[in-house]
């Protein structure tokens, strides 16, 4: 990543910000912490320039400081949540004497409460700090998930399931909010990857601490009770750690000289996305709400989801239904992580030097679709085509980093950005209600339908990044136009010479929407 500082995202150019930069009516000049934490250190001009190798080095004590931390506590959510996934073969369905639906809706129960949580999500990160409801949260869902192995019945299983959902609604937009505050447009991708791809590692460390625990044979304490306490021990440590590691903000990081906090401020400034603000605008939530691109993440994040419902519920349970044992299907659900990991990390790179982020989601969705055309169509007995097509379905779990990309780089002002990531979080939610639900007891023992609903709404998803492509070109090319009448309203990139006028570097910092800045340009 050595070539960061020199890397910009393909509608980026170089211009000066000498020269008064326009904002739409009624805008106010609400200033960001970062532009208060430069003043206050007399950081404000070229002072605070860093040289490629001093930004390098800085950026190298970011990754190494909260990267890990974040991809941890990444890895612990996903393992908890498809955690019922590995119990349904481990013996939770006969145990708990669950009926009919009763799983499909212990599954389900877990998203609804995910979804109504993401309510409040948007005003919480506007005013609390992303780090620490992160933290409070990670352990309190670390609770849940060990009081799971107190259920008797379907009744405190679908409680555990829900205490679950509402905790873990935070992981979402917590993390997306702080990769942001740390790093440009262009060098997110790599890291949104990284802590991403703990999905795929919790899918493998899944698998194996699931046959591992089919090993126990307490009949008091059975192998799927002890799998929730561990997991449940684990997740809470990592909620503690995650408190102590990662700062509020750049301005907080006690690992970062003053001088090296106020060279990152300056650089990631380019984004026009700010770092910190508590001030809540009713104006930005109507935006939101009337935002096209806004709606397109959130159908596209629905349509993918509902497949990342199916494969994170149903997986084990679908591999169990090819003749498999149960300990044996936990083993063969682990290469599905592998391939969600090597499909995130190429695609975040591949964004990284300039593939368009739509042509990524199209790309992971391509195989996706044929797993879910041999999901559906290949013959009963042909265990490996139908095992293929597990694995190939993984290939869109990067989908939703993409877009987790996109809401970070093409969102500004700080309530509009906190209220979308809740918003997109909890259209993922949506899908994944929708997932499980197509697997009805009636379709046993192939689940059909639900396959094809796989194969439909990946291809959907697919047609709608592009429109979505469509839509951010459109509207950087009206931006130029306007920009070709008016020069005050050019676009600000990464090597952008920064202004000599305290005037000029305001602007920089003021809360305003993406709609509202005029220099504002979208990646696509």
């Amino acid at each position: 990543m050595a070539s960061e500082d020199s890397e910009k995202s393909p509608v980026e150019q170089k211009t000066g910000l000498d020269k008064e930069i326009p904002v739409s009516s009624g805008a106010s000049r609400d200033l960001d912490q970062a532009y208060r934490f430069l003043q206050q250190y007399g950081e404000s001009g070229e002072s605070a320039q860093a040289s490629a190798a001093e930004l390098k080095r800085i950026r190298w004590k970011v990754d190494l400081y909260i990267i890990p931390i974040m991809f941890v506590c990444y890895t612990m959510q996903f393992i908890d949540k498809v955690s019922l996934n590995y119990a349904a073969v481990m013996g939770l369905n006969k145990d708990l004497k669950l009926k009919g639906n009763n799983f499909s809706n212990a599954a389900t129960a877990f998203f609804i409460a995910y979804l109504i949580a993401e309510v409040p999500t948007g005003y919480i990160l506007n005013k609390i700090s992303a780090p620490k409801w992160l933290a409070l949260n990670v352990t309190l869902w670390g609770i849940s998930t060990a009081c799971t192995a107190a259920a008797r019945d379907y009744k405190t299983l679908l409680a555990a399931r829900i205490f679950l959902g509402i905790f873990e609604a935070a992981i979402a937009p917590c993390l997306v909010l702080i990769s942001s505050q740390w790093y440009t447009k262009s060098e997110q991708a790599p890291r949104f990857c990284i802590w991403y791809s703990g999905l795929g590692l919790g899918q493998i460390i899944g698998g194996l601490v699931s046959f591992g625990f089919q090993h126990v044979k307490n009949p008091d304490f059975t192998g799927w009770k002890a799998m929730f306490v561990v997991l449940g021990a684990v997740t809470c440590v990592a909620g503690i750690a995650t408190y102590f590691i990662i700062p509020d903000s750049p301005m907080k990081a006690r690992f970062l000289t003053e001088k090296e906090k106020a060279a990152l401020l300056k650089h990631v400034s380019c984004n026009q996305t700010g770092v910190i603000n508590t001030s809540f605008k009713m104006a930005h939530i109507i935006e939101t709400l009337l935002d096209v691109q806004i709606w397109f993440m959130t159908i596209i994040t629905t349509l993918i989801s509902v497949s990342s419902g199916v494969v994170t519920t149903y997986s084990a349970t679908l591999i169990k239904s090819f003749g498999y044992s149960a300990p044996r299907s936990a083993l063969l659900n682990m290469p599905s992580g592998a391939v969600s990991i090597i499909s995130t990390v190429v695609i975040g790179f591949a964004i990284r030097y300039k593939m368009y982020r739509s042509v990524g989601i199209v790309a992971c969705c391509i195989p996706g679709i044929i797993g879910g055309a041999l999901l559906s169509f290949a013959p009963e007995h042909n265990q490996g085509a139908l095992l293929a097509g597990i694995y190939l379905v993984n290939s869109i779990v990067p989908t939703l980093i993409v877009i987790y990309q996109w809401l970070a780089s093409n969102v500004a002002g700080s309530t509009k950005r906190s209220v979308s990531a809740a918003l997109v979080t909890a259209s993922f939610s949506i899908g994944n209600i929708i997932g499980p639900q197509t697997f009805q007891a009636k379709d046993a023992p192939r689940y059909i339908p639900a396959k094809i609903a796989v194969l439909a709404t990946q291809a959907c998803g697919a047609v709608l990044a592009i429109c979505l492509l469509g839509y951010y070109i459109w509207e950087n090319k009206r931006r130029d136009r306007v920009a070709a009448q008016n020069s005050q309203a050019l676009p600000v990139s990464e090597d952008t010479t920064l202004s000599q006028t305290t005037s000029a570097e305001q602007k920089k910092w003021d809360n305003l929407t993406d709609k509202e800045n005029l220099t504002f340009r979208y990646v696509y």
